[in-house]
C-alpha cells in the first residue's frame, strides 16, 4: 500500500501554481532544496515524472496535470479537517512589498482592515523601490508586491493608471524659481523621465538633494527647498500637488501593478489582494469593507 504525503502534495501544488521551485520555496517558507526533495520523493512514490524540466521553466507533464486536481482537493480536505477538529485560528505571516511613494493613503488602511479580519496573521511590510521589489518577488521573498511602472508586464495585474504630478510644500514658491530645484532619490524610477521632461521643456534645473532616502526628499520638499514628482493622490498629507497652470511639463501617467495575486495562493492572500484592489481601483481615498472568505491552506 502506497500512501501519498500531504506535505509533498502541498509543495507540488505550490510549484505548479507559482511556476517554479524558487517562488514555491518562498511561499512555503522552505528551502529550495527541501521543495526539490519533496517533489523527487513524490515522483518516486508514484513512479511517474510529474514535471517537465527540459525547458527554461518548469511545466507539468500529462501525469502532473492529472495529479494536480487531486492534489488540490487532498490538501484542501486535510486543512479543513485540521481546522474543524482543532478550532485553531488561522495564523502565520504574509510579506507585502510596496514602493515608498504609494504607501499612502491605501496601505495603512488596508493593513488595519486585514489585521481586524485576521488578527493572528502578521503582515511584514517592505517599503522599497520597484526594481528591488521585483527582484525580491522573483526570489520568493515576498508574497504580494505592488509596483509603479509605465506598463503592465507579464504576470502583473493592473490596479489603476494615475497621472504623475509635481509635488511641493503647501503654498510653496520654489517651483517658480530658476534654476528649478528638483528633489529625487537616486534610485527613483521617476528620476530619469522627470529630468527628460524638464530638458524637453527647456527649463533650467539643478538637484536639490542627493540621497537614497525618500524621507530626505520629503523633508527637502516640505521645507520648500525643492520639488519632487509623485503619482497624484499618493502624496503625504504634509505636501500638495502644485497647480502650475502649464508652467511645468506634463509627466504622463504610471500604472500601479500587483504581482502575486494569482489563483491558488489561498484565501488569506486573496483577501489582502482584494483590499488593495478596493483601495487603488478606483483611487478614491477610502477602502470599502471586503468580507473575508473562508480560509484555506496559507500561512499555517
Amino acid at each position: 500500500m502506497r500512501n501519498l504525503d500531504v506535505t509533498t502534495l502541498r509543495s507540488f501544488v505550490a510549484v505548479a501554481d507559482l511556476g517554479g521551485v524558487t517562488k514555491a520555496a518562498g511561499f512555503l517558507h522552505l528551502t529550495q532544496s527541501a521543495v526539490s526533495m519533496q517533489l523527487k520523493r513524490l515522483e518516486e512514490l508514484i513512479g511517474v515524472s510529474l514535471l517537465d524540466r527540459s525547458g527554461r521553466g518548469i511545466a507539468l507533464t500529462p501525469a502532473g496535470e492529472q495529479l494536480l486536481g487531486y492534489a488540490r482537493r487532498m490538501v484542501s480536505l486535510n486543512d479543513e479537517v485540521i481546522r474543524r477538529l482543532t478550532h485553531d485560528e488561522f495564523e502565520g505571516s504574509i510579506t507585502l512589498g510596496v514602493p515608498h511613494d504609494i504607501v499612502y493613503p491605501v496601505i495603512p488602511r488596508a493593513m488595519q482592515q486585514f489585521a481586524a479580519a485576521y488578527p493572528r496573521i502578521k503582515v511584514h511590510l517592505i517599503s522599497s523601490y520597484t526594481r528591488a521589489l521585483r527582484g525580491q518577488f522573483e526570489k520568493g521573498e515576498c508574497d504580494l508586491i505592488l509596483t509603479t511602472e509605465a506598463e503592465t508586464g507579464a504576470g502583473a495585474e493592473l490596479l489603476c493608471t494615475l497621472p504623475m504630478a509635481w509635488i511641493g510644500a503647501p503654498g510653496g514658491a520654489t517651483w517658480r524659481r530658476r534654476p528649478f530645484r528638483f528633489a529625487t532619490g537616486e534610485n527613483c524610477l521617476f528620476r530619469t523621465p522627470s529630468i527628460r521632461a524638464l530638458d524637453e521643456a527647456g527649463i533650467e534645473w539643478e538637484m536639490a538633494v542627493e540621497t537614497t532616502s525618500e524621507r530626505t526628499v520629503e523633508a527637502t520638499v516640505s521645507a520648500d527647498l525643492g520639488v519632487c514628482a509623485m503619482i497624484k493622490g499618493t502624496e503625504p498629507p504634509f505636501l500638495e500637488v502644485i497647480e502650475h497652470g502649464g508652467a511645468l511639463p506634463d509627466l504622463g501617467c504610471q500604472n500601479i501593478n500587483m504581482y502575486g495575486a494569482q489563483a491558488g495562493k489561498g484565501d488569506v492572500i486573496a483577501y489582502l489582494a482584494d483590499l488593495l484592489r478596493a483601495g487603488f481601483h478606483p483611487m478614491r481615498g477610502n477602502l470599502e469593507l471586503v468580507t473575508p472568505k473562508r480560509m484555506s491552506a496559507v500561512g499555517r
